[in-house]
C-alpha cells in the first residue's frame, strides 16, 4: 500500500494471468509551469473536425434494446 501511495501500479495476476489492476486514486500534481511546458507544442484542437468524426463513428440515435 506504501508503494501504491506514492504513485506505484501493480498487476495482479492469478496463475500468471494478469486479472486487475492496483492503481493509486490520487493523481499527482502537475506545477502550472511544467504542465504549460509540455504542452506547448501540442496542437490546437480543431473543433469542426472533431465534429465530423464525432459524427462518423458515434451512434447519437436513441435504440430501444426490445425493438426488433
Amino acid at each position: 500500500m506504501d508503494a501504491v501511495e506514492r504513485g506505484e501500479s501493480f498487476t495482479i495476476t492469478r496463475d500468471g494471468r494478469p486479472m486487475g489492476q492496483l492503481i493509486p486514486l490520487r493523481h499527482r500534481f502537475v506545477p502550472r509551469e511544467q504542465f504549460m511546458s509540455l504542452s506547448e507544442h501540442v496542437a490546437a484542437a480543431d473543433l469542426e473536425r472533431f465534429r465530423a468524426d464525432e459524427a462518423v463513428w458515434l451512434d447519437t440515435e436513441a435504440n430501444d434494446p426490445y425493438v426488433r
